[in-house]
């Protein structure tokens, strides 16, 4: 079983590589990239402390951002 505190860092440098992608793909700013990854459903489903999406690659999460932005256009 992972630590809490591993856990919480690979949230963080997910969280990150999100900002990363919606900055570069989507030409908003920092602070708007942001707002959307912290008021998806994705990162709700990175805090749940049963699943495992955690352990996911940054890339594979983003293309599961994407979808869920397209869905809510």
């Amino acid at each position: 079983m992972i630590a809490q505190n591993q856990k919480e860092f690979l949230i963080n440098r997910i969280v990150d590589k999100l900002t990363e992608f919606l900055v570069i793909d989507s030409s908003i700013g920092l602070t708007d990239a942001l707002k959307v990854v912290y008021n998806s459903k994705v990162y709700q489903q990175l805090q749940d402390s049963e699943g495992d999406l955690y352990v996911q690659s940054p890339s594979y999460i983003y293309e599961l951002l994407k979808q869920e932005m397209t869905e809510q256009a």
